[in-house]
C-alpha cells in the first residue's frame, strides 16, 4: 500500500520557465563573481562540475564532487569562493523567482495529502545547496516542514537519473518501493523510479522528454488530473 509521495520540484511542485530560469541564474552568478573570475571561465567551471556530480557514482556527497571538480578547473582561494557562493544563494539567487509560475492546484494537492496522512518527500535533483532548495519550496507556496525528507547536494551522494539516487532516498526514509509513488515532469529523471518498483505519476504540463522513446508510467496527466487523483485517495491515517 502506498503511504509515501516523492515529489520533484522544478517543473512539478514549482512550475517555471526553465530557459528563463537558467538565463537569469547564469547572469546573476557570473555578476556575483565578476571581480575574481571571468564570466566564461566561471560558466564553464560550473557546467563541468555539475556534469561531474550527475555522473558520479563514488561514495562522495554531491557537494564534495562539485567542489573538487570546480577547483580543478579554476585557480583561487576556496574559502573566498565559498563565501561568495553563500552570498549568491542568500541574495542574488532570489532574482530567478521571476521565472516561476503560480499553480495553486499543486499546493492544494499537498495540503490534501497531508490531511490524509501521507508522508511527503522532496525528491528534487540535488544539484543545489539546501538554502536554494528552501527558497524554491517557499516560492511554490509550500514550507520545508511539509516534507519528511529533502534531497540537497550537501548530503546526497547521487543525482537523477542515477537509480542509486532513489535507492538512497528509500534507505534514508526506511521505505520499500511498493510503498512509494514518484511524481515528476521529467521522463528520464523521474520515471526511472519505476524500475525499482515504485508507482509513478507524470505531470504533463511542463513535461521534459529528451528523446522519442515510449513513456512508461503508472499515471500521467495535468495538475488538475493529479488533484483529482489525490482527492480520490483514501485516508492513510
Amino acid at each position: 500500500m502506498i503511504d509515501t509521495f516523492l515529489f520533484d520540484l522544478d517543473g512539478t511542485l514549482l512550475p517555471l520557465d526553465m530557459e528563463r530560469f537558467m538565463q537569469i541564474y547564469l547572469q546573476e552568478i557570473t555578476n556575483t563573481f565578476s571581480d575574481i573570475i571571468e564570466p566564461k571561465k566561471l560558466s564553464e567551471a560550473l557546467w563541468g562540475s555539475t556534469k561531474a556530480m550527475v555522473s558520479n557514482l563514488d561514495r562522495k556527497t554531491n557537494q564534495e564532487v562539485f567542489m573538487e571538480a570546480f577547483f580543478n578547473r579554476i585557480e583561487g582561494d576556496p574559502e573566498v569562493y565559498q563565501k561568495r557562493f553563500d552570498y549568491f544563494y542568500d541574495h542574488e539567487f532570489l532574482k530567478v523567482r521571476s521565472a516561476v509560475h503560480s499553480m495553486p492546484l499543486i499546493s492544494e494537492s499537498i495540503e490534501q495529502l497531508k490531511k490524509k496522512g501521507y508522508q511527503l518527500i522532496l525528491a528534487t535533483n540535488p544539484l543545489f545547496p539546501k538554502k536554494a532548495i528552501h527558497h524554491r519550496i517557499k516560492w511554490a507556496g509550500l514550507h520545508p516542514e511539509d516534507f519528511a525528507h529533502i534531497t540537497s547536494f550537501e548530503h546526497c551522494h547521487y543525482c537523477k537519473p542515477q537509480i542509486q539516487y532513489f535507492e538512497e532516498i528509500l534507505s534514508r526514509i526506511n521505505k520499500q518501493p511498493h510503498q512509494c509513488i514518484m511524481v515528476g515532469n521529467d521522463v528520464q529523471e523521474d520515471l526511472i523510479a519505476g524500475s525499482l518498483g515504485m508507482e509513478t505519476f507524470l505531470i504533463t504540463e511542463h513535461m521534459i522528454h529528451r528523446n522519442d522513446t515510449d513513456i512508461t508510467c503508472t499515471y500521467q496527466g495535468t495538475y488538475e488530473d493529479f488533484y483529482t487523483y489525490v482527492q480520490n485517495l483514501q485516508s492513510n491515517t
